[in-house]
């Protein structure tokens, strides 16, 4: 159930000047620490941000698709680690949970995670298994009234903090998704050991790391839905997913935009700001039609999923074309920028890496091809 208009104005007046006046004057800082502050954390807890996409039963703010997009948006004006750090419990985290729990599995788990009590994580890929994710081989073997869960994780996020994961592992015999089955693993149970943090092109506050599973006793209790539902579960879970980061990328595009118009007003170059110059001009032409484009995608598609509508098609057009405008925009934010976008003083050459991974997480520019592609001829058009 949407909020009432007024409240979810004033949830967004309050996000945008959270980002504005806390999060943005931090960045650099986050960048060189490769941490977020964590009184920074706790005020995102204080906000409700751990919370957005689980309902108000469990104690979120239960927005919809459509307003948790327009959330996204303005938490894309920073640089995307903040959002990461409650994005797990908001997206990929908590939404296996959401969408296939049982009712004592959400009392247990979803009011924690809405408060961000605790962290979650979503542990999919390994190191062989990327994008054909339904070739996962992680193993649980039913053992009694547990399954003994044996395998590695690759690239996780959040992974160094996380105290829940939604593990995907083979329990059929069966080859490709149809063998696969969804668990809640808690970090504390004998045998789950974190790796140490990866060394990342971009997004610096935001970790990922290897998570092992060493012959881990998962109670039978923890499954989520019937086995064999693991690969299901994963593409719902992921469809949502990829709208709210095409959402982002229209948030980071459209401060990439901002921050170019400001400053082709001040440099000046054969006599006049170069906003004066034709080809800037163009620049900034192609990249805010490109933005304005992408945030129609991202607002209708959340709009039909609100609705009811089966989204897979729209969700992967718009994590495509996000994704890779915002590459596009962060690009000629450089070129706009010359040799000071180049220079770490202005931010630019930080998010032109930052922005490099929505192409790849959460299915890759060419996976969202073939789901595209697929859909479109089931459809028959």
């Amino acid at each position: 159930m949407a909020l009432e208009p007024e409240l979810f104005d004033a949830l967004l007046d309050t996000v945008r000047r959270f980002v504005a006046e806390r999060l943005r004057p931090l960045e650099a800082a986050v960048e060189a620490a490769d941490a977020i502050p964590e009184h920074i954390v706790e005020e995102m807890k204080a906000l409700g941000l751990f919370g957005l996409s689980i309902d108000e039963e469990h104690g979120g703010l239960g927005l919809t698709m459509g307003e948790e997009c327009r959330v996204a948006i303005e938490l894309g004006r920073t640089t995307p680690a903040f959002r990461s750090a409650f994005g797990t419990n908001v997206g990929i985290g908590s939404q296996g949970l959401v969408i296939a729990g049982t009712p004592e599995q959400k009392a247990h788990w979803l009011p924690r995670i809405a408060r961000g009590a605790i962290i979650t994580s979503f542990a999919l890929t390994e190191p062989d298994v990327g994008s054909d994710s339904g070739a996962v081989q992680t193993r649980a073997v039913r053992d009694g009234d547990v399954y003994r869960l044996s395998g590695t994780k690759r690239y996780i996020t959040n992974a160094d903090k996380a105290q829940l994961f939604t593990v995907m592992a083979r329990t059929g015999a069966e080859a490709g998704g149809r063998g696969v089955s969804a668990f809640l693993v808690p970090r504390d149970l004998p045998g789950v050991s974190i790796g140490e943090p990866e060394k990342k092109m971009g997004q610096k506050g935001a970790r990922v790391a290897d998570v092992r599973f060493d012959d881990v006793a998962v109670p039978v209790a923890n499954r989520l839905g019937a086995e064999g539902d693991g690969f299901r579960i994963a593409m719902q879970v992921l469809d949502r997913g990829r709208l709210h980061i095409a959402a982002v990328c229209v948030g980071v595009a459209e401060r990439l935009i901002a921050d170019c118009v400001a400053y082709a007003g001040e440099r000046k170059q054969f006599g006049k700001p170069i906003a004066e110059h034709q080809l800037i001009q163009a620049m900034l032409a192609d990249s805010k039609t490109e933005a304005l484009a992408a945030r129609a995608l991202v607002l209708e598609t959340a709009t039909a999923k609100d609705a009811g509508a089966n989204t897979t098609m729209e969700a992967a057009a718009a994590k495509y074309f996000a994704s890779e405008m915002v590459g596009r925009v962060a690009d000629r934010a450089v070129q706009i920028f010359g040799g000071a976008g180049y220079i770490a003083d202005y931010g630019i050459e930080r998010l032109y890496r930052d922005v490099r991974l929505f192409r790849i997480y959460e299915g890759t520019s060419q996976i969202q091809q073939l789901i595209i592609a697929r859909e479109t001829l089931k459809r028959g058009g």
